[in-house]
């Protein structure tokens, strides 16, 4: 997680550099207790992996689109925090196992995320930044495929993120924004109450586009 978030800030950097920044055109021109809400659409990708026991195999889990708001104020010119909320539902299943693919039906996910940004030219028209901070992921809604599975749950656990993105200027008060976020998760599975137990690596990647509005 370290060396993604120094790669990430390196990268800011030589954008920087590189820019030299007649960029610096006007742009919404953050400041300290300025609030901004965005509203993006967003693909929640897992990087997944399991550990099963008794019948051995992995995990596969499918991506899912959905809307996401958050909420950012920033403390200084440069640095804010900022919340998302979104839900996602993942169907699950796992594969090369002794019983073949097994269907473990779907689960929603709840994984309200906090972050501490780096917004390095708050006032610019391209407007990048870099952030870290914790999630907590909720699964709730777990649906069972019946047959051979007839129970299954996750248990809920916190994580670490790093996020990098931009806003670009559309107006005064108007942005377009393009997220990224690396959120480190992990679960407990237990299916037909312990008889089989997974330690499963979800690590979704969060890929959003949208738009925001200063207040």
């Amino acid at each position: 997680m370290k060396s993604m978030l120094r790669n990430a800030v390196a990268g800011l950097a030589l954008l920087a550099s590189s820019a030299s920044l007649p960029a610096l055109a006007q742009g919404v021109d953050y400041s300290a207790g300025t609030f901004l809400v965005r509203a993006r659409v967003i693909g929640v990708l897992p990087d997944e992996s399991a550990k099963i026991s008794t019948i051995g195999g992995n995990v596969s889990i499918d991506n899912y689109y959905t809307p996401e708001v958050d909420f950012s104020y920033f403390l200084t010119d440069q640095v804010s925090v900022e919340l998302i909320a979104a839900t996602s539902r993942h169907a699950v299943k796992a594969v090369g196992t002794a019983a073949g693919t097994v269907n473990l039906g779907s689960a929603w996910l709840l994984p309200p995320t906090l972050t501490l940004q780096w917004h390095p030219f708050p006032k610019a028209e391209f407007s990048p930044y870099v952030g870290a901070g914790v999630n907590y992921t909720f699964f709730y809604n777990v649906k069972t495929p019946g047959g051979i599975v007839n129970h299954i749950s996750y248990e809920n656990n916190a994580s670490g993120a790093v996020q990098v993105g931009f806003d670009y200027a559309i107006t005064p008060r108007w942005v377009l924004n393009v997220d990224y976020k690396k959120i480190f998760l992990s679960t407990k599975a237990n299916v037909n109450y312990g008889f089989v137990r997974a330690d499963v690596d979800i690590n979704p990647s969060v890929v959003g586009v949208g738009f925001g509005y200063k207040f």
